[in-house]
């Protein structure tokens, strides 16, 4: 049977790229202050890539293989962040004081995917932490929590779905509209609720299913690629924008950034398009194919380094000397990472890679 996809995808890794640098500025340095929107660009991202490999297997395999589909995100995703949270957790033990502060917590959520929602039933802000006794040292798992509660869920919901000869793009982009609907209808005077919650920040993941879904009947006509190229450039120009902290950012702005995903997707990826080489060359690839380490490392170093030299929560400031130390830290992690934790343990499985490196 003809595949949904090949097995790569032109473009995606630059626009990770894109996404991560965004997220790390907004974090080290004072110079974009809606950077946080890169998180979406990666929501979009997923929603599409694992929907697109799901149509695939099924119309393989006449069906999901879903423990097989779950072990390869296991592998894919826990070697990566167990090895960040051991190191981060042992670092700050080292450290002491105020960095330890919730850290018990902090790491019950990263170990049930259920970060997000345990940082909400503390009390945790993303958006009001100035208060310099409780830096939040695993504070980006939200992210990655609410990208595992879809990796779970959806692959369940996606065969039903499937049954549907019609109506699948408007199903996807309704339920898009639901979750930005739930993040109005709540968002309150700290947007953290709406920010974190799967439920108000499911629709970039939303959108990215409803592009997959589009995109076999319309491979060949696609997005122009000048209209991805402007849709990645307004991108970036949103990250520029004071966001405020009502619904014109929550979800307002993130869903501009995610409408803005699709249409760089759908141009990047279109067969032929020029987008998709200028996002696949080396510098931006490289960064792409280790955004997922470079997301993982560069928040937990920021904290802690942070601490460390000034005894304050990155939340307050972030010296420019700390920030240019964490930035060469997290790259120097992040191709650890992915050279000895993530590639291997991708190619061989859990067992073998352990067997290697026990030989070594």
């Amino acid at each position: 049977m003809p595949r949904t996809a090949p097995a790569r995808l032109p473009g995606l890794d630059g626009l990770r790229a894109v996404a991560v640098l965004l997220v790390v500025v907004y974090h080290l340095f004072p110079a974009l202050p809606a950077g946080f929107l890169g998180v979406d660009v990666f929501f979009v991202i997923s929603g599409f890539l694992i929907t697109t490999l799901l149509m695939r297997e099924h119309e393989e395999h006449g069906r999901i293989r879903l423990l097989e589909f779950w072990r390869r995100r296991a592998r894919r995703l826990l070697p990566a962040i167990g090895v960040v949270v051991l190191v981060s957790a042992s670092l700050a033990w080292t450290i002491g004081g105020d960095v330890l502060v919730g850290l018990g917590s902090q790491l019950a959520g990263a170990a049930t995917f259920a970060y997000n929602w345990v940082a909400v039933a503390a009390g945790s802000s993303y958006f009001g932490g100035l208060d310099s006794s409780a830096p939040e040292l695993l504070r980006n798992l939200w992210s990655l929590a609410v990208e595992e509660q879809f990796y779970l869920l959806w692959p369940l919901l996606l065969p039903v779905v499937l049954r549907l000869r019609r109506g699948r793009v408007i199903i996807a982009v309704a339920l898009a509209a639901a979750s930005a609907l739930a993040a109005v209808l709540i968002v309150g005077a700290d947007p953290t609720r709406v920010y974190y919650g799967t439920d108000t920040h499911a629709f970039g993941l939303l959108l990215g299913v409803a592009l997959a879904f589009l995109r076999p009947a319309a491979r060949e006509r696609g997005v122009p690629a000048a209209l991805g190229g402007l849709a990645i450039a307004a991108i970036i120009a949103l990250a520029f924008v004071t966001p405020g902290r009502g619904a014109e950012t929550f979800p307002g702005l993130l869903l501009a950034a995610s409408v803005l995903t699709v249409a760089a997707i759908a141009a990047a990826v279109r067969p032929g398009s020029w987008l998709g080489r200028v996002l696949d060359v080396a510098p931006l690839r490289w960064v792409g194919e280790r955004s997922f380490g470079i997301y993982l490392w560069h928040w937990p170093l920021v904290v802690l380094l942070t601490v460390a030299t000034t005894r304050t929560s990155p939340d307050v400031a972030v010296p420019l000397e700390v920030a240019a130390v964490t930035l060469v830290l997290t790259l120097l992690a992040a191709e650890v990472s992915y050279r000895f934790v993530e590639q291997p343990v991708r190619r061989l499985g859990f067992r073998t890679s352990v067997r290697a490196i026990g030989r070594a």
